[in-house]
């Protein structure tokens, strides 16, 4: 949501801004594509030289390295957003009215997807306006859960007004942009403590600047100690890979991020869109979509859909084991472990004595069995069977 002001006569006048925020100490900082992409130059709102500019385009995102560096960054939290979730957001709205400061609204995740159900995008509580865009979405430990980027237009109410409908980017969609575009960044600590608003504010007003949007043509104009910088043509992100599906099966891979409660079309838009996955796992049952970076090994699973990009899946093995979500095989247990799903699995397949497994989600539990008896539901457990 770009905020344009009313254009002077004068060439130099600037026709919108927008927020951005530092990622690292090397100068790069991040906005909405949408706030620089039609500009002729941009500048800060200090008049600080922007030196390169990185977007893409069909997730409204833009990277740009400015001359002016900051030891102050926001770092992105590993973990997704929660429901309902404490939020702050920070930025520059109506810039042509309001001081010159940084802002400081407080809010809610509201939805962990966006309008249509798309799954890029949280809807957040936190009041924004024009001048927003950009702008850093954080919890209460100041770590980056998104980047604010549209607000619901008034006529989408159907004759009632929307009050607060607005939307973020995931950070996990970011985290994505900068390492395709091998732009470092910082992870966030889990051992953070959670702030007041004021020592949010304070702790990362430094990371945050305004981005000023000048039109009047292309190029640079002006002396050469002007401080704006011509902006690069767009260099749009699209994902051109192919992949192959598989029903009934399950994908052996390691799991960086769980969608929950989400379609099939959405689970594999998701990872079309990200250029980190390789394969999916889609629980039917449980409505859980797991995205993997890698693919080693299908199993079959009734409850499950594969999906596996095409130059990994002509090295995927079949196994011989059956996987059951929410299933579990009690008696003759021969040997307990501590571990994760795969290492049970692997465990399991490598050990001529053991004929099935059942794995404890909740408890990251693995139980090794030598006969196979009678399968009985039980939720949280997975079972296989060779």
């Amino acid at each position: 949501m770009l905020w344009f002001m009313a254009i002077a006569t004068h060439a130099e006048e600037p026709v919108g801004s927008g927020t951005a925020f530092f990622v690292n100490s090397d100068g790069w900082a991040v906005t909405n594509a949408h706030v620089i992409r039609d500009c002729s130059r941009i500048t800060t709102g200090d008049g600080s030289r922007i030196s390169e500019v990185k977007l893409d385009v069909g997730n409204d995102l833009a990277a740009i390295r400015i001359n002016a560096k900051s030891t102050t960054v926001i770092a992105i939290r590993p973990s997704g957003a929660r429901l309902g979730e404490d939020i702050a957001a920070f930025g520059y709205p109506l810039a042509s009215v309001l001081s010159s400061s940084v802002k400081i609204t407080t809010g809610n995740v509201n939805s962990l997807m966006g309008l249509g159900d798309d799954t890029r995008y949280l809807q957040i509580s936190t009041p924004i306006q024009p001048g927003n865009s950009g702008g850093p979405i954080v919890d209460r430990k100041g770590a980056l859960l998104g980047v604010t980027t549209a607000t619901l237009r008034p006529e989408a109410g159907g004759g009632a007004l929307p009050q607060n409908v607005n939307f973020a980017i995931r950070a996990t969609l970011l985290q994505t942009f900068l390492e395709s575009r091998s732009i470092e960044f910082e992870v966030a600590s889990t051992a953070s403590v959670e702030l007041t608003t004021a020592d949010l504010a304070e702790r990362l007003q430094p990371a945050i600047l305004q981005i000023v949007c000048y039109g009047g043509g292309t190029g640079q104009k002006g002396s050469e100690s002007t401080t704006s910088t011509t902006v690069p043509l767009p260099e749009p992100y699209r994902a051109s890979r192919k992949f192959s599906t598989l029903d009934g099966h399950d994908v052996v891979g390691f799991d960086y991020a769980t969608l929950r409660n989400v379609g099939l079309q959405q689970c594999k838009q998701a990872c079309v869109d990200d250029s980190r996955c390789s394969a999916i796992t889609y629980n039917k049952r449980e409505r859980f979509c797991f995205l993997k970076d890698d693919a080693k090994l299908l199993v079959q699973n009734a409850d499950a859909y594969a999906m596996v990009v095409d130059e990994l899946s002509a090295e995927m093995k079949l196994s011989t084991f059956v996987i059951g979500s929410g299933k579990d095989i009690p008696g003759s247990d021969y040997r307990r472990l501590k571990t994760d799903f795969i290492t049970c699995y692997l465990e399991c397949e490598i050990d001529n004595l053991c004929r099935a497994f059942s794995y404890v989600r909740k408890k990251r539990e693995c139980w090794l069995k030598n006969r196979v008896g009678p399968v009985s539901l039980k939720h949280g457990v997975d079972s296989g069977i060779k």
